[in-house]
């Protein structure tokens, strides 16, 4: 009986610090991401990881509000603490990992694509659009394409119907839902590509208690099945769940 009274007043006191650092805790995205994040038509801040962030938070008992940033200053607002979280579709990789931390992935790793307006597109001796900063670019420039850099997705889209680029190339569930409602304007081409090690919530490497905090509530919500449900809910009976 001591020993449980001992670890629940741990627990308290572990809250009760953490609440004291982060009386609000400032959850930063980019809002341009669907369906992971976007603006809704209210203005306001949408998509699977809105929807997540906001059971994570209540889960962990914390007052959260969400805040947009362009994805090219995403990691570097985060760091001057501008917020104190990114839940922005980012996966999570070892090159991001120094200079970030990042919790356990609340989306397993999937596969990135290309889309086309042509079966015939050029993917490797071509241009290629991706978004700026994302590892989708990175792959393009190893794979010797001529990459074409945009800071929104919705422009490497635009890139492509404009016949600036051949292809573009990007995170295939953000893909999906553009080519079914293209009417067959777009298509995917070529082979998918697996890349990332899944997508994460970034925080700042001295956010410790924050990122256990958050890891319990990504836990819980893996070990009840609300995660897997969110994840069919907004991505498909397709989608790849835990």
């Amino acid at each position: 009986m001591n020993k449980l009274i001992l670890t629940t007043a741990l627990t308290l006191a572990g809250s009760m610090a953490l609440a004291d650092a982060h009386s609000v805790v400032r959850m930063g995205t980019e809002g341009a991401y669907a369906p992971y994040n976007f603006i809704n038509d209210d203005g306001e801040v949408d998509g699977f990881e809105r929807e997540l962030g906001d059971e994570l938070c209540a889960r962990a008992e914390l007052t959260c509000e969400w805040v947009t940033n362009d994805w090219d200053s995403i990691i570097p607002n985060l760091v001057s603490s501008n917020y104190d979280t990114i839940m922005a579709g980012m996966s999570i990789t070892d090159e991001r990992e120094e200079v970030i931390d990042f919790t356990q992935d609340y989306y397993p790793p999937t596969a990135s694509a290309y889309v086309a307006l042509s079966e015939d597109a050029d993917l490797l001796g071509g241009v290629v659009a991706a978004q700026t900063s994302t590892i989708q670019a990175g792959h393009v420039t190893d794979t010797g394409a001529a990459l074409l850099e945009f800071p929104t997705p919705e422009e490497t889209i635009a890139a492509v119907r404009a016949g600036e680029a051949d292809a573009v190339f990007a995170d295939k569930d953000f893909l999906v839902p553009l080519v079914d409602a293209s009417g067959g304007e777009l298509m995917f081409v070529g082979d998918e590509v697996p890349l990332g090690g899944g997508i994460g919530m970034g925080l700042r490497e001295s956010d410790t208690e924050l990122k256990e905090t958050m890891d319990a509530a990504i836990t819980s919500m893996k070990e009840d099945g609300t995660l897997n449900a969110m994840l069919i809910k907004w991505f498909g009976e397709e989608t790849t769940t835990y």
